[in-house]
């Protein structure tokens, strides 16, 4: 198996280096550079092309936000694993909104942080639960009316179908578990995510889910019982 490429941001050494003792170890993921700020990190995916980018926020010259806002917007833009010791709603939003993939507080129990980084190199976006609760109280924030407003505007230029995806997306059920509630295939809800992101001009699944959270639109979406969430 083909190992996960892995870049670590942090301006504390100490951190660095106790991520990339944890991280190294993993048989499965291979530690490919490491840098204290967001300008090196850009320079850094530019030559070791990683899949995955464990970034800090707070960094000195260009912080994590700005340097994933930057990362993301390439061609081949690597994953980002947000992960930092603050999660200020508005930090949450903007990490999320600029192409995170995921957002990890560092006090998450280590093994959580590597399984983190391998569903985020397959495709599954991954948020803390603290997180996740954050997002829930933004869409029911004093400004609730103008961004749900906004954001049903957006949803609406989807069709029926790619609505009912985007609010399970919202619900944070896989690709799986929304192909068996809405009696469609796997590949068939991979097909609708993709025009979702190209339709509404966003760039990965969690975006999609944010979006949703503000439109608080009617349940539209296969029954969650039982069911596990991976946003």
């Amino acid at each position: 198996m083909t190992a996960i490429r892995l870049l670590l941001v942090d301006d504390d050494p100490l951190v660095r280096a106790g991520l990339s003792f944890m991280m190294g170890g993993a048989d499965d993921i291979e530690i490919v550079g490491e840098a204290a700020d967001g300008g090196a990190a850009e320079e850094l995916v530019e030559r070791t092309r990683p899949d995955v980018v464990l970034m800090d926020i707070r960094m000195p010259a260009v912080d994590g936000l700005t340097a994933t806002e930057r990362l993301r917007a390439r061609e081949d833009a690597p994953q980002v694993v947000v992960l930092t010791t603050f999660h200020a709603d508005e930090q949450v939003l903007r990490a999320l909104r600029a192409g995170a993939a995921g957002f990890v507080l560092k006090d998450t129990p280590p093994a959580e942080i590597l399984d983190a980084v391998r569903k985020v190199a397959a495709g599954d976006p991954v948020l803390s639960p603290t997180v996740t609760r954050q997002l829930m109280d933004h869409a029911a924030g004093a400004s609730a009316d103008t961004r749900r407003a906004h954001a049903r505007g957006r949803l609406a230029a989807l069709g029926e179908r790619e609505r009912e995806v985007a609010v399970a997306v919202g619900r944070g059920l896989s690709n799986a578990d929304i192909a068996a509630g809405l009696f469609m295939s796997v590949a068939t809800v991979k097909a609708h995510v993709s025009r979702i992101l190209a339709r509404l001009g966003l760039n990965n699944r969690v975006q999609i889910a944010l979006l949703a959270h503000e439109a608080d639109l009617p349940d539209g979406g296969p029954d969650t019982a039982g069911r596990k969430k991976t946003i």
